[in-house]
């Protein structure tokens, strides 16, 4: 079975967020079990595997994603990296529709190569700041929302985007603070640099100590600075060492995440399921 290695939410290899992605055969998942095992020895930040339904259904593939210790609800940057194989393989031509535990998401190929995703936005809640947060994350938190079931993290306003950049968390104390991590952000110093918002995301309950880039991260972002900043169509930074950008678009109930992705290996599964 061949297992692809690629970088999403990115134009240039060896940048943005790295996902594996395996096109299963057949109708059915295996066993949950040999899913965590290969996403364990992959070891990224997500592995997605995914397998062609019927057509002239609700959906073209059923989607799943796991980190190296968890599945999750909703993983971005790993389905812009499972379109992205399935359009440059000839596998799709169209728009592809998914059906994951988060509901019915689509993604949009563009000629200019990028990719659009429809997912739904998360739901904001402003919460009290939690006692110890200020300290495990490594900085003062203007404002704390709940971000709803499917998301599960904290989105911590910081002052600024020099307090994003400085950030050395406690993991281990952050891993404390929510189902599945921490989005940390700030309004961008200069928006002629081509972002208008900034953030980090930390998700240590997961095993994943800091994302690259977190398309789910970004249906929480897009309502949020869309809100402060009085525009739908923004673009976000995330300033991991690895970087990268994500264009969203707040259209209601859903949100778009554009990127554009880049297959850096391509090999082959030597054991069965």
């Amino acid at each position: 079975m061949r297992i692809r290695i690629v970088d999403a939410f990115t134009d240039r290899p060896f940048s943005g967020n790295p996902a594996s992605v395996l096109l299963l055969e057949g109708g059915a998942f295996p066993a949950a079990e040999r899913l965590q095992e290969i996403a364990a020895e992959v070891n990224l930040s997500e592995t997605a595997f995914a397998h062609p339904l019927p057509p002239r259904g609700t959906a073209d593939w059923a989607l799943r994603w796991f980190t190296p210790v968890a599945e999750v609800d909703m993983c971005g940057h790993a389905t812009l990296a499972t379109a992205h194989v399935l359009h440059t393989t000839g596998l799709a031509t169209g728009p592809v529709r998914f059906t994951a535990r988060c509901g019915i998401l689509s993604a949009t190929a563009h000629p200019d190569g990028s990719l659009t995703l429809d997912f739904p936005t998360a739901p904001l809640s402003e919460e009290p700041v939690p006692y110890g947060l200020a300290d495990a994350l490594g900085g003062d938190p203007v404002s704390v929302h709940g971000t709803g079931e499917h998301v599960g993290d904290l989105l911590v306003e910081l002052r600024d985007e020099a307090a994003v950049r400085a950030l050395a968390p406690d993991f281990a104390a952050l891993a404390t603070h929510s189902r599945r991590g921490v989005i940390a952000t700030a309004a961008a110093e200069d928006p002629a640099r081509g972002y208008d918002y900034v953030s980090r995301g930390f998700f240590p309950g997961v095993g994943i100590d800091e994302d690259p880039v977190t398309g789910s991260a970004h249906t929480a972002l897009a309502p949020f600075w869309s809100a402060r900043l009085g525009r739908d169509d923004l673009t976000g930074l995330q300033a991991s060492a690895r970087s990268g950008l994500v264009r969203t678009a707040l259209r209601g109930e859903r949100t778009l995440l554009t990127g554009t992705a880049v297959t850096v290996i391509d090999g082959e599964l030597l054991t069965t399921f």
